[in-house]
Parts: C-alpha cells; sequence; structure tokens
C-alpha cells in the first residue's frame, strides 16, 4: 500500500493545518515518508523522526538530509521527548501495531505545547481498503482458518469510531475525524496480485505459504471476484480513518 500511502498522508496533513515555522514529532516514521511530506510542505523549525527500529532510523537518517530533521529510536509507548516540547505530534499507520496505543496517545499528548495538534491515521482494514477486503473474503472462502491472519480482524482499533474513542480517552479536549479515501487503480490483473507475492505483511505472508496449486486456485478466484473493466485494468478504493485533536 505504499503507493497510496503517500497520498493519505497528504490529506491528513492538510487537514491537520497546522502552521509553517513549527515543530513536529513523527512516531513511528518507518521509512520517513511522512516526515519528508512535513519537511516539503510546512517549513517546521524542526522534525524529530522516532521508530523502535534502529534499521528504520538508520535508512530514513541516509534518504533525509535536511538539518531541520533529527533521528531518535525510541518506543511510542515511552517517548524519550520533554513534555510541552512540541507544537504537533503525528503517527501515521503505526498505532495498530503499537503494544499500547493508548499509552502511545497519551504520551504524544504529553509532548504536545498547550494549543498543540495531535494527529494519527490508520487504514481501515475492516471495510475501507477494498484491495485487501477482495484478498481476504477469497482466502477465507477458500479456507476458512485464512480469517486468523486478516488485518479487519486482528486490528479492531482500524475500525470506524475506534480511533477517535482512543484519542478522547487520552484527554485531549478537542478531537474530531475523519475519513481519507484514495482511488487504488491496477493496469491489469498482474499488478493487482504482484504485492501478494512478497513476504512482508500478512496477506503476502500468507500467500508465499501455500502450496503451488492452492496459491494458484486463490489467483483465479480472485481474478473472478474482482470488478475487472473491459480494458483488464481495475478500480478499487483504499481508505483510512485519521483523528486530530487539540492540546
Amino acid at each position: 500500500m505504499g503507493r497510496w500511502s503517500v497520498l493519505i498522508a497528504q490529506e491528513f496533513l492538510a487537514w491537520l493545518a497546522v502552521p509553517p515555522a513549527r515543530s513536529w514529532l513523527d512516531v513511528g516514521c518507518g521509512t520517513g515518508s511522512l516526515t519528508q511530506l512535513i519537511l516539503d510542505r510546512y517549513q517546521p523549525t524542526e522534525v524529530v523522526a522516532l521508530d523502535s527500529s534502529p534499521d528504520f532510523i538508520a535508512h530514513t537518517q541516509q534518504m533525509i538530509t535536511n538539518p531541520a530533521a533529527r533521528f531518535q529510536v525510541g518506543l511510542a509507548q515511552s517517548l524519550d521527548i520533554p513534555s510541552n516540547s512540541m507544537d504537533a505530534a503525528v503517527s501515521g499507520l503505526v498505532l495498530n501495531f503499537v503494544p499500547q496505543p493508548e499509552t502511545a496517545v497519551t504520551e504524544m499528548r504529553r509532548v504536545t505545547k498547550p494549543e498543540g495538534t495531535v494527529g494519527v491515521f490508520l487504514w481501515d482494514y475492516a471495510e475501507g481498503m477494498e484491495m485487501l477486503r477482495y484478498f481476504w473474503d477469497t482466502a477465507v472462502t477458500l479456507n476458512p482458518h485464512a480469517a486468523q491472519f486478516d488485518e479487519g480482524l486482528r486490528f479492531p482499533l482500524c475500525r470506524e469510531g475506534q480511533l477517535e474513542d482512543l484519542v478522547r480517552a487520552a484527554g485531549l479536549p478537542q478531537v474530531a475525524a475523519i475519513p481519507i479515501e484514495v482511488t487504488t487503480n491496477f493496469p491489469n490483473f498482474a499488478d493487482y496480485w504482484q504485492p501478494f507475492l512478497g513476504h512482508v505483511s500478512p496477506a503476502p505472508s500468507y500467500t508465499m505459504r501455500l502450496p503451488q496449486e492452492e496459491r494458484q486456485k486463490l489467483a483465479d478466484n480472485l481474478r473472478q471476484s474482482l470488478p475487472i473493466a473491459a480494458d483488464g485494468s481495475i478500480s478499487l478504493t483504499a481508505r483510512a480513518w485519521a483523528v486530530k485533536g487539540t492540546v
């Protein structure tokens, strides 16, 4: 989903409406796409890019050379950041992987200045990610045991209203939530199917564990279920839930 997560992040940042010349914290920065967008579009005084993975931090540090960026290895649920020190604390596509997401949001609130902004967004795995919804519905039809790997069932935080409730529980007095949708276009079935032949994330991992015959059957059934246009292209929707709160 990397090719569309940047589109979601662009709309998310525009919705946050954080003014220029502010300090930012990017919690769970990963490969740095959100950090880079902040640097490119919002003229920050500083962006602290934090991730629990030293490998991600090393990679991101090599890719982003802007002197306004600072990189830090750390946990979302115990931020080594001074209280009331950031104008905005954001996190994209991460909280469903954090063991204690409510603690992470509370920490983001702690480090944010009064009148500052806390913002998070997650993919809607349960209903809004049509690319994955078609995949898992087909996989479960062929093998009911596949349901245990379905992100829509494993990550309840990604469902409508759940992320908003989490942010409210962190004590933020002003909270707003919106869905952000983008269209995911595939020129043909091969382009749709190719991401499922990797080894990262649950769906590709599940696919590659299947025997070749079962993998081919899954592909054939998917081809029949997808809304394929006359020219062979496939147009689907990807939705994320975004929440922001003012400290």
